[in-house]
């Protein structure tokens, strides 16, 4: 009786220190949750405003960018794919000059971003922009679709929203925390190790893999607004994405492959773009 009873005790308090270890745990991953929310963007007329979880910080994922972008040229100046048109550079150049001024409504910090644009050789119907103002436009864009500038700046505007809005980071960071484990961060390791290929991770969730639903809606929304403030239609917004979407002859464009439904897309498109009308009308005064 006297084994039976130590045996039982042992147990108990093993099971004791389990569930105390199991209490810190989830204590530590509800604290680490809340102090790894942020709010990347401020301002705007549009009114996103919703808090993001992150695992890394800004300065990394810029850096790690910075890397990315580099060996993206690097590859298409090798290739011979690298801004083969001066004319259309020089056109998608400037509508950039005019649209990354207006990032100072969403983020005062965004304007002195290292920005760079570039135009690949490509025939698929793609752009993107990487995190601290990377751009790479796809002159297969342009040229099938006959992009106006209007058109160009609609695109240029959402993919500079990505950005603003730290999209590439916000999804890093729930890679990490599926990958590694939030019980691992939580215990304060695993972040590094998971991190350890950064630059190839902003580059994966920039140029290959799908933003969701609630990250291309809000991204709609600021790039109309940054597109009315440098003085571009918003409306074209809608004009374009009709363009790509009955284009392709049963194929679906890089750039829809990933976004919301056609239906829902228009709608809030529609909306917002009437939303955003009056800082188009002033912009054209200037």
């Amino acid at each position: 009786m006297q084994l039976e009873s130590t045996t039982k005790q042992k147990g108990f308090f093993k099971g004791g220190r389990r569930l105390a270890q199991g209490l810190v745990l989830a204590c530590s991953v509800t604290v680490l949750s809340a102090c790894l929310t942020t709010q990347t963007t401020s301002g705007g007329a549009v009114g996103v405003d919703r808090s993001q979880f992150v695992l890394v910080s800004s300065e990394e994922v810029d850096a790690s960018a910075a890397k990315a972008y580099a060996e993206v040229i690097a590859k298409a100046k090798a290739e011979g794919k690298l801004n083969r048109d001066p004319k259309q550079v020089k056109r998608v150049r400037a509508i950039a000059n005019r649209l990354i001024p207006q990032t100072a409504a969403f983020r005062q910090d965004a304007p002195s971003w290292q920005w760079e644009v570039n135009v690949l050789e490509s025939e698929q119907l793609n752009a993107w922009c990487m995190a601290g103002g990377k751009i790479a436009f796809y002159s297969g864009l342009i040229e099938k679709l006959k992009m106006t500038d209007d058109e160009i700046a609609a695109v240029m505007g959402h993919e500079i929203a990505h950005a603003l809005r730290e999209h590439s980071r916000e999804r890093i960071s729930q890679q990490l925390a599926t990958s590694v484990g939030l019980d691992l961060l939580a215990a304060g390791f695993g972040l590094s190790r998971g991190a350890a290929n950064l630059a190839g991770m902003v580059a994966d969730v920039t140029i290959s893999l799908p933003y969701g639903r609630k990250h291309e809606i809000e991204s709609d929304r600021i790039g109309v607004e940054l597109a009315a403030r440098a003085g571009y239609d918003p409306r074209a917004a809608i004009s374009l994405w009709q363009k790509m979407a009955s284009h392709g002859g049963g194929s679906t464009p890089e750039l829809l492959s990933t976004h919301p439904s056609p239906e829902n897309r228009m709608r809030d498109l529609e909306d917002y773009s009437a939303r955003v009308q009056p800082l188009y009308e002033q912009a054209r005064k200037r």
